[in-house]
């Protein structure tokens, strides 16, 4: 059986000339005075000393939705939450750090973002949902994966490949992804060794947590007081809980500002005991990235047993960079996925770059976890690496030598491989271009709200703060109650004070301009 037998059909979007016109006159973008900081606010306080027991996440997380349903007045959907905000007098003082360093903070958030997706927006909410611009993730109908790789899998499926497999991917695959992100960082060197195929970036940071902070790397039981996990925020919720369930944790709130991330509070924050730093190096949701010379800086901060995990599922659909040599330090852990940047979430697909001495103790682990990632899509992942590994190398078309990467059973030829890669390559460069078009786009159709909007410089997100709003949650469920648009509340990501929000751009263009005009409508009201 032929891989690449017929030629992958070339599907790419179409930008409409409104969202194109719209892209050219995007506001001035990265303003070098603009800062957006993650922080405690007074509200957050409040919640906190009102609580009868403050450890308790499922207490606070009701406070916090209580004074959301109280704000609503008439429009409440739970009144006996409102009630019991009301009910509820403040009995003790408590600073910020308290809050940060608290294990209840961690679990509250996570419980909020349970109950946003649950109970609110595909619950009770679902019929006023209309337009959903608080999902996080690329419209799969619009932006796709490419031909060349449905062909794979549709491949794969024809030869029956769904056993069993090596607890870190085929070899094969490993050294494919191996070559590509040598091709991506200065002074390279990765072989197949250094690379475990995972199923996603949640399953991985997850099973990292629990090898690194339980297992050979981590603390023995009995071993007395465990110092934090340093969690830059914003962050994503399920990424914090799974680290707060295995070691107590900081969060340390990271400014970003001119489109960096600077990383100055967490490297004042890691002690010589420190076990562990759980960084996104492109901020989810402001867009923002991290710079070089200053990852280059935490992660020499960084003791040797402490494990710097690099979440870089977001950094993409940015300036073209080469990442620093000291993200191949032997103590760095970088986590990749399919999720945002192949726009295949559902997939739950990605991989791993760390010290082959971990990815060992990695191998052992995922055999007796869960046996390892799904066997079904290594064509697909080795045929992703080797093609964007070319096109960071700037190959036209692959010939002969390129042919001989792949094993002999795949029978390519020189021809069909071209074909498939000329579909690729088409399909991959459209993508990005007309997403880049629409997230500018729609900074500048949120921007004429009017909205503040934090111009992201990587990834689909757009931090955005709407006049008259000082709570994220409640800014969501008033937008959704008088305009059918959703929004993801800030506090979600661990943005506690303040009504920031975020919103997805990597929605249809129809969806967007909806949410647009029925916006502006209820700021004109």
């Amino acid at each position: 059986m032929q891989l690449f037998a017929s030629v992958p059909p070339v599907v790419t979007p179409t930008v409409p000339d409104e969202a194109l016109t719209m892209a050219r006159h995007t506001a001035v973008s990265h303003r070098k005075d603009t800062v957006f900081l993650p922080h405690v606010d007074a509200a957050a306080l409040d919640v906190f000393a009102r609580a009868r027991d403050p450890h308790d996440p499922f207490e606070l997380r009701d406070l916090w939705l209580g004074r959301v349903e109280h704000a609503l007045g008439a429009d409440a959907l739970r009144p006996w939450l409102a009630e019991r905000w009301r009910s509820a007098p403040p009995l003790r003082t408590v600073d910020v750090e308290e809050v940060l360093e608290s294990r209840a903070t961690v679990r509250m958030v996570k419980e909020l973002f349970n109950w946003f997706f649950r109970d609110d927006l595909y619950g009770a909410l679902r019929e006023r949902s209309h337009v959903i611009l608080s999902g996080g993730s690329v419209s799969e109908e619009v932006w796709g994966l490419p031909g060349a790789l449905k062909q794979c899998i549709r491949y794969a499926l024809d030869r029956d490949w769904y056993g069993y497999s090596d607890s870190r991917g085929r070899e094969a695959a490993r050294s494919a992804i191996a070559g590509y992100e040598n091709a991506r960082i200065d002074k390279g060197g990765y072989d197949e060794s250094e690379v475990a195929i995972t199923m996603g970036g949640t399953v991985a940071i997850s099973s990292l947590a629990d090898l690194i902070l339980t297992g050979p790397y981590g603390w023995s039981k009995g071993s007395g007081s465990r110092p934090p996990v340093l969690c830059a925020i914003p962050n994503y919720p399920p990424l914090v809980e799974t680290t707060a369930r295995r070691n107590p944790v900081k969060l340390v709130p990271l400014p970003a500002c001119g489109g960096r991330i600077s990383l100055a509070p967490l490297i004042e924050a890691i002690r010589p005991d420190t076990p562990m730093v759980l960084l996104q190096t492109a901020g989810n949701p402001t867009g923002a990235v991290v710079a070089e010379d200053e990852l280059a800086a935490l992660i020499r901060a960084a003791a040797p047993s402490c494990v710097v995990i690099l979440d870089e599922c977001h950094e993409w659909l940015g300036p073209e960079r080469l990442r620093s040599s000291a993200r191949r330090a032997p103590h760095v852990v970088r986590v990749s996925s399919l999720s945002k940047a192949w726009s295949a979430p559902g997939l739950k697909v990605g991989w791993i770059l760390a010290d082959r001495r971990l990815v060992d103790e990695y191998h052992e682990y995922a055999s007796t976890a869960f046996g390892g990632p799904p066997s079904f899509f290594y064509t697909a992942v080795e045929v992703l690496a080797r093609m964007e590994r070319w096109m960071a190398e700037g190959l036209v078309e692959p010939g002969t030598v390129e042919c001989a990467e792949f094993e002999a059973g795949y029978r390519l030829e020189p021809d069909l491989l071209r074909a498939a890669y000329r579909s690729y390559r088409l399909e991959r460069c459209a993508r990005e271009e007309s997403l880049r078009a629409v997230r500018a786009a729609a900074v500048t159709g949120l921007e004429n709200i009017p909205a503040s909007v934090v111009t992201p410089l990587h990834s689909i997100n757009a931090t955005v703060e709407f006049p008259s709003f000082d709570d994220s949650y409640l800014c969501f469920r008033r937008l959704l109650h008088d305009t059918g648009v959703s929004v993801f509340p800030g506090v979600l990501t661990f943005c506690l004070g303040g009504g920031s929000v975020r919103v997805t751009t990597s929605r249809p263009w129809e969806d967007l301009t909806l949410a647009f005009s029925r916006l502006r409508q209820r700021a004109s009201g």
